[in-house]
């Protein structure tokens, strides 16, 4: 059984790609990518085309995987959480969210950070807790997760995806100020 993988695709320039092209890398952006597994005997006998498109055209081009957005969480607390009450109170959000700490002896709660918060609302279930705690999110603040497909790595999708939004927003501005809305 042999395995093909992308390393083994090789690029044939044609024309004066060679020139054009010279200071690029051209091929598969990662080299370990199973495109087939063949029996003694098989062989391939393929000629790819690579096409170069936007998004906005198909989403077969869009190097972002999957994008998202969340509100900050925001989770107060309204008394004062101790003992057995403030483990459980740890228990019922997402790792690193509450801890617990030694003041004067005694076990207290606090929130450390509430960005860590996956919105279960598991406090609720406690009829001793719900009360304690005050569950919200702060209105104008948002999360963002971008992930890339490989072909950009996140950082430089949100760049040119905020280069994008200027641009639009420009356009519809300048749109705005040469229409005669008198």
């Amino acid at each position: 059984m042999y395995a093909l993988y992308s390393r083994d695709i090789t690029w044939v320039p044609i024309g004066n790609q060679a020139d054009v092209f010279a200071d690029c890398s051209i091929g598969p952006v990662h080299d370990d990518i199973l495109i087939a597994q063949l029996r003694p005997g098989q062989e391939l006998d393929i000629t790819m085309h690579c096409v170069k498109g936007v998004g906005k055209d198909h989403a077969k081009f869009s190097p972002v995987a999957t994008a998202s957005y969340r509100l900050l969480p925001d989770i107060s607390l309204l008394e004062t959480v101790e003992g057995e009450r403030a483990e459980r109170l740890k228990r019922c959000f997402s790792p690193g969210v509450v801890q617990v700490e030694d003041v004067d002896g005694r076990k207290v709660a606090r929130v450390v950070n509430s960005r860590l918060d996956t919105c279960s609302r598991e406090v609720l279930r406690h009829s001793d807790l719900k009360n304690a705690v005050k569950l919200g999110r702060v209105r104008d603040h948002f999360i963002f997760t971008v992930e890339s497909t490989g072909i950009l790595p996140p950082d430089v999708l949100v760049t040119e995806a905020i280069k994008v939004l200027m641009t639009k927003c420009q356009t519809f501005l300048n749109e705005l100020n040469s229409t005669d809305l008198g």
